[in-house]
């Protein structure tokens, strides 16, 4: 398979993989707008030369919008290879890649977020287990920060302390999803939550995240989103209107 990196001259044309075709579509727009920001920064998004889900997004760590402690490594945004494309090595060949390009910039190693349970939207623990990683921090209640260092001797990175302080910050009362525009889902899902909230009376606020300094001291991990309920964390997962619905009616809206 052909390898394809994205850059600010074929940003516009070239399909980003996340199961949406028309390239006008409110997540397509979104997603390339928040990636045409980020590949100045150092920001590495490839791909298969195919229409589907095969690619791997990694950027500097001091530049990933996430709440880590990691200076020297690539933190892994998202690597995603599925449908069609799974059981033919192409997870393999683009984490090799990512290997071999974060080596020649002279980087201490590898960081990403997965779980010991698989779950939507991290990598699979066992997969990064077998190619070496390691648990370097962990974050309440499933959340894993694994590296896979270059070099022996390199600082294990951890998760910030707004992290580890989640269960002293106030969240308010009702809902509070945290969220940025680095998956194209938020674009479509998130007014589709506050419409639900609305409809059930339920309090809802959603705080966008747009830059990269309230990414890295946001209260959880996984800043593409993260749902909570008063003090109470609920998901990472991007819900749809009608798991979301159920969410509602179980806490009595």
């Amino acid at each position: 398979m052909e390898l394809i990196r994205i850059t600010h001259e074929n940003l516009e044309k070239e399909h980003i993989c996340c199961a949406i075709a028309n390239n006008k579509d409110c997540q397509v727009l979104s997603k390339k707008a928040w990636l045409e920001g980020r590949l100045d920064e150092g920001l590495v998004f490839l791909k298969g030369n195919v229409r589907g889900k095969c690619f791997i997004e990694y950027i500097p760590a001091e530049c990933a919008w996430a709440p880590v402690a990691a200076d020297g490594y690539m933190y892994i945004d998202c690597l995603w290879v599925s449908g069609q494309f799974k059981g033919h090595g192409y997870s393999t060949l683009l984490l090799d890649e990512c290997i071999r390009d974060s080596k020649e910039k002279g980087k201490k190693g590898l960081v990403i977020l997965s779980s010991r349970k698989k779950m939507g939207f991290l990598a699979d623990y066992k997969f990064l287990n077998y190619k070496g990683f390691e648990t370097a921090d962990t974050a309440s209640p499933y959340f894993e920060l694994m590296y896979l260092p270059f070099d022996k001797d390199a600082e294990k990175p951890c998760f910030r302390s707004s992290v580890k302080d989640t269960i002293q910050q106030d969240m308010g009362s009702g809902f509070t999803l945290y969220y940025t525009s680095q998956c194209p889902f938020t674009a479509k899902y998130v007014p589709l939550l506050e419409d639900a909230a609305k409809r059930r009376n339920a309090p809802f606020q959603a705080v966008h995240i747009t830059t990269r300094e309230q990414a890295q001291n946001a209260p959880v991990p996984f800043t593409t989103f993260g749902l909570f309920y008063h003090d109470e964390f609920i998901t990472h997962e991007i819900q749809s209107e009608k798991k979301f619905e159920k969410i509602l009616t179980e806490r009595g809206f």
